[in-house]
């Protein structure tokens, strides 16, 4: 199965603005991305809101549940769920988080995967199982994360090991590497220079928190600040004009503003093509 993000810029959509992201024109927006998790059986009049949508504009889905560090089994009964939704909307990409979410039952959150020898065979084996399922190539997102128990390998050193082993894509979190790199004291532009550029396929940007002690918390409830924006060009310096996704998960303000933001990626998106040093990539 042919598995490729589209071009451009788009945006999370939520159900907040269900109603009037359909009055946006086509065109509006170069695709939407949502969590399958919040839309698999659902029917009725949201289903056929969403068909519309899938119809006339490219759909990314970025998944929520698929534990690919956690010990339990892979839960391969949601994972022909999932084909079968992706292959009906006509879903052009999926990726997931490379993390863990459950143990026994969801944890509800999150959690970081030690940076070990032993964990990068152990996703990197889900990984690959997840795509033999899916019959599609995937993206694995670097995550945000606060400690890092048991920590063997340098951040970046296990993110392309396991992008290695398990032959997979990488949707690099722009926020999510800024806010570590804050977080954790190394250099953001740094990490980037080491990761594998022919795997670099889709990519996020979002907003986030800094507490009153300079501790950042991703939090996707915020507007993208200066210094991200500006990672985000670094990055396509490095990898071309990747496709680029705006999250916003709370405190969602009125969609213009929303749309506003998303064309601050398109115009980065521009500038960035027309520069000679420019690299090109998926379109």
């Amino acid at each position: 199965m042919t598995s490729y993000p589209p071009h451009g810029a788009g945006l999370g959509l939520r159900r907040d603005f269900l109603d009037q992201a359909l009055r946006l024109p086509a065109n509006q927006l170069d695709f939407w991305e949502i969590a399958p998790e919040n839309w698999i059986g659902v029917g009725g009049a949201l289903g056929r809101k969403l068909r519309t949508l899938t119809e006339r504009t490219p759909f990314v889905c970025h998944g929520l549940s698929l534990s690919l560090g956690g010990p339990a089994p892979l839960d391969e009964v949601f994972l022909h769920r999932l084909k079968a939704f992706l292959t009906a909307q006509g879903v052009r990409y999926y990726s997931e988080h490379l993390s863990y979410c459950s143990d026994g039952g969801h944890l509800y959150d999150l959690m970081p995967i030690p940076f070990t020898a032993e964990a990068v065979t152990h996703v990197a084996g889900r990984i690959r199982r997840v795509q033999d399922i899916l019959e599609r190539r995937i993206g694995i997102e670097n995550v945000s994360y606060y400690a890092a128990p048991g920590q063997e390998l340098a951040e970046v050193a296990f993110l392309t090991a396991v992008l290695d082993e398990a032959d997979c894509d990488l949707h690099l979190d722009v926020n999510n590497l800024y806010v570590n790199a804050a977080n954790h004291g190394y250099d953001a532009e740094d990490f980037l220079a080491q990761l594998p550029a022919e795997r670099v396929a889709y990519c996020h940007v979002a907003g986030h928190y800094l507490e009153p002690d300079g501790l950042r918390v991703d939090t996707h409830g915020a507007a993208v600040i200066d210094p991200v924006w500006s990672l985000l060009r670094t990055a396509y310096g490095h990898f071309g004009v990747i496709p680029t996704l705006l999250e916003r998960d709370f405190n969602i303000p009125p969609l213009d503003r929303l749309v506003a933001e998303v064309d601050n990626i398109t115009a980065i998106q521009h500038q960035c093509e027309e520069s000679p040093h420019a690299r090109h990539v998926l379109a």
